[in-house]
């Protein structure tokens, strides 16, 4: 069976948003083509070889978000479904820019190759390295590898927000702590608390397939023993209090849901959140201040802001 590659055209603003219609509406892969982060990327030096030279060559001025589906009957109804979300995008505060969607047609046989171009091992903050399997790689000896393939559930750590979450827990975690990842999505955050030293991490997320992805991967990269996958909404059915608690999602979400992080943060516990628009970061901040939260560190990366804090019980 052939397959097609959807492309939209939009803003830094709305990726996270067009990235999760084309997931739920069965993708088997995503890549996102922002032209900020390859020039960024070519600044520093020490990233040169884990992009690929050619991609300059076909960088446009707006963001590329890329979907590739399966050439069936149920095609049309995918594309009428990503075009009203895309149309629905200004109704969240996104900005969707031109918003347009196109299709191009691939042979079945040039399928496996046409995305993996755009994933190559990635070096986030100062150890972590993020590999697609089908990369070879042979770390340093300080160096933490974490395998995960661009499937069918956000984060492959190629994203913004992705990455500031990394590099706060990275920052943040110590040996023997506990954490719980909201939203988790495939699994990357946890995967990164549990082999950065948490003794028990906890991700939740309320779509099925992030679930099965997320329970994928974390066997994947050898971390079961530490890490437990659960179908849930945000914070419900989560007892008992934890030393980190990440939230990379939304902005209207992290405010709404700040009431419950705090009975479940031990004293000095970190929250790390992300996703988090720039127009949105008082707003947020403000949130975390009032479930009383000290503002650590304010991470910016291009149109997202992610932050820490840590949790002063005022109660005592």
């Amino acid at each position: 069976m052939d397959w097609v590659e959807i492309t939209v055209k939009t803003t830094s603003q709305a990726v996270e948003a067009v990235a999760d219609l084309f997931y739920r509406v069965g993708a088997g892969g995503v890549v996102i083509e922002d032209p900020d982060d390859i020039y960024a990327y070519q600044k520093e030096v020490d990233d040169w070889d884990y992009i690929d030279p050619s991609l300059f060559d076909y960088l446009e001025d707006a963001v590329l978000v890329k979907g590739y589906f399966q050439d069936d009957q149920h095609l049309y109804d995918r594309v009428k479904y990503i075009k009203e979300g895309i149309d629905n995008l200004p109704s969240y505060g996104l900005d969707k820019g031109a918003g347009s969607v196109t299709m191009t047609r691939i042979k079945e046989e040039d399928w496996a190759n046409s995305w993996k171009q755009y994933y190559k091992p990635t070096r986030v903050g100062n150890n972590i390295v993020i590999k697609p399997s089908w990369e070879r790689y042979h770390p340093d000896d300080d160096e933490i590898i974490i395998e995960i393939d661009p499937g069918a559930a956000f984060g492959t750590g190629t994203h913004e927000t992705t990455i500031m979450s990394m590099e706060l827990i990275e920052k943040y975690v110590s040996p023997g702590k506990t954490a719980v990842d909201v939203g988790c999505g495939t699994g990357i955050l946890a995967i990164t608390a549990a082999k950065l030293g948490c003794r028990e991490v906890v991700g939740i997320d309320k779509d099925d397939l992030a679930v099965k992805v997320a329970r994928k991967n974390v066997s994947i990269n050898g971390v079961q023993d530490r890490v437990t996958i659960k179908h849930g909404d945000l914070l419900d059915g989560i007892s008992s209090s934890w030393d980190m608690i990440i939230a990379n999602i939304v902005a209207d979400v992290i405010i709404d849901m700040m009431p419950q992080v705090k009975p479940l943060t031990n004293p000095g516990g970190i929250l790390i959140v992300s996703g988090i628009i720039k127009d949105r970061q008082q707003e947020a901040v403000k949130a975390v201040q009032q479930a009383g939260f000290n503002i650590s560190d304010i991470y910016i990366k291009g149109e997202w802001v992610a932050l820490a804090g840590i949790y002063q019980d005022r109660d005592e």
